[in-house]
């Protein structure tokens, strides 16, 4: 469902004007009187169910765990039975002084500012939701990169998963996971899960009835 940006757009149907639900399982199209997907059996609605307030829940949570995810050690390498907690700047901070500033540039944005702006854009199509979505079509064009970008910001946790395997030589030399670790793959999974929840369809239910209200 598109529409223009500018001048008077002719007025666009929903589903729910034509009488007709999407089944957000197998993608079938029911009618208004299906409370269930002739196809799958699953639950079919208008629109998906309590999807505000578990986005909302489910993105306050990641915002809140972002902090310790940041400012506790991530991991901790020891050489010789020593070794220094590194947080996630402060490896990256490493990475540069060791010359790898590709690798850094990589660890910063996949760990850092990929989930940042993951916030600040669920929490942005949120509050567009409630006063009022002004361009869509953009908007909805965010949450698909949202969604899609979401996927790689556990490059960290992969890379710390890998390391505690592999290196294990005893007193030469090991890798241990910090409690930063674990907040971080919670903001990955709850931002993930955020996304999800959220219908973007409501963005265009905005616009249609701050239409309706001029």
């Amino acid at each position: 469902m598109t529409e223009p940006d500018s001048g008077n757009p002719a007025p666009v149907n929903s589903g729910a004007d034509l009488g007709i639900k999407l089944c957000l399982d197998c993608h079938r199209l029911c009618t208004v009187e299906d409370s269930k997907c002739p196809r799958c059996g699953s639950h079919v609605r208008f629109r998906k169910k309590d999807s505000l307030s578990r986005c909302w829940a489910l993105t306050l949570t990641a915002a809140f765990l972002y902090i310790p995810a940041n400012l506790l050690p991530i991991m901790t390498v020891s050489r010789f039975d020593r070794g220094r907690p590194d947080t996630i700047m402060s490896g990256v901070i490493e990475l540069i002084h060791q010359g790898m500033l590709p690798i850094a540039l990589l660890v910063f944005t996949a760990s850092i500012l990929v989930p940042l702006l993951k916030l600040l854009g669920m929490t942005w199509l949120l509050i567009c939701v409630h006063f009022g979505a002004m361009r869509p079509n953009r908007q909805t064009s965010l949450y698909r990169l949202i969604v899609w970008i979401g996927r790689w910001s556990m490059l960290d946790i992969f890379i710390i998963s890998i390391l505690v395997a592999l290196v294990q030589f005893g007193q030469l030399g090991t890798v241990t996971a910090g409690p930063a670790s674990f907040a971080f793959a919670a903001v990955v999974i709850l931002t993930m899960w955020a996304a999800m929840s959220f219908d973007p369809r409501l963005l265009w239910d905005r616009r249609r009835e701050k239409k309706s209200e001029t």
